[in-house]
């Protein structure tokens, strides 16, 4: 993970172990057409749809 300091909305090593495999899965299922592996973790990219679920959009 990040240096980052943590929200309250983000996941738990064993909430992310139980959700972790659906995202790898889908993320196998649909390579980049240009072999991009993406910038950020996926798990920092479900914490910010978690975060932004939780808090809304000031």
């Amino acid at each position: 993970m990040s240096d980052r300091k943590p929200y309250k909305s983000d996941l738990s090593d064993e909430r992310w172990a139980l959700i972790e495999p659906v995202p790898t899965a889908w993320k196998a299922k649909h390579p980049s057409v240009s072999g991009h592996q993406g910038r950020y973790e996926m798990r920092e990219i479900v914490n910010a749809l978690l975060y932004q679920s939780r808090t809304g959009c000031q």
